[in-house]
């Protein structure tokens, strides 16, 4: 991949030699590449901001792929996310303690009171809010898989392929757009998920009887 706007800002990022080496490999990779940056960035390592701009990149260069890139970018931060939740699962507490510090009590309560809808609205949070810290307070304190990986998925698909959609709208103005409207793109898009959550559990609480059914 020729030299352009996510390499220039890898170089200039402050990423260690062998993080910078790993983003190169990706980069020339094209879809595997976004998977693998996704992925690594979810779960042990943190390549910030990196994956955005590769799937911008991507999908200024390919249009037509974008579909497939926000589809690849989505699922390897699923993955991640997933291996993360195990990690945490098997004896992180100590490290959700460490990093939580003082807010450890709130992020305990908000995972596991608020389940679902909780994951969903940290994963929509933008930074700096410390998702990773949501991650591992979930593995931690046993929230179910099903609702785990629900809301992430969710999260991530709206994520990537707004991104996706910014890109060819905007061209590489797309990052910036976001960094400057970062919240008042989050809370439209988590009041839209909440609304349309609500109205389908309405719709789900009063559907009418099954033929046949007794009244």
């Amino acid at each position: 991949m020729k030299k352009n706007g996510w390499e220039e800002w890898r170089v200039a990022s402050g990423l260690s030699g062998w993080k910078q080496k790993i983003v190169a490999f990706a980069g020339g990779l094209g879809a595997p590449g976004l998977f693998l940056i996704s992925f690594l960035d979810s779960s042990v390592l943190t390549f910030p901001v990196i994956n955005d701009l590769l799937l911008i990149e991507l999908s200024i260069q390919h249009p037509a792929r974008m579909p497939l890139y926000a589809l690849m970018a989505a699922l390897g931060s699923v993955l991640g996310c997933v291996l993360l939740f195990f990690i945490a699962e098997k004896g992180g507490e100590a490290v959700f303690h460490r990093h939580a510090g003082d807010r450890a009590q709130a992020i305990h309560n908000w995972v596991v009171h608020n389940g679902f809808g909780g994951m969903l609205i940290a994963a929509l949070l933008p930074p700096p809010t410390p998702f990773k810290v949501f991650v591992i307070a979930a593995g931690v304190f046993e929230v179910r898989l099903v609702s785990f990986v629900s809301a992430i998925t969710l999260a991530r698909l709206i994520r990537y392929f707004g991104i996706g959609y910014l890109a060819i709208r905007y061209g590489h103005e797309a990052l910036p757009f976001l960094a400057s409207h970062k919240w008042q793109v989050a809370l439209t898009i988590i009041v839209l998920v909440l609304v349309s959550y609500g109205l389908s559990r309405l719709v789900l609480r009063h559907r009418p009887p099954a033929d046949g059914a007794n009244p």
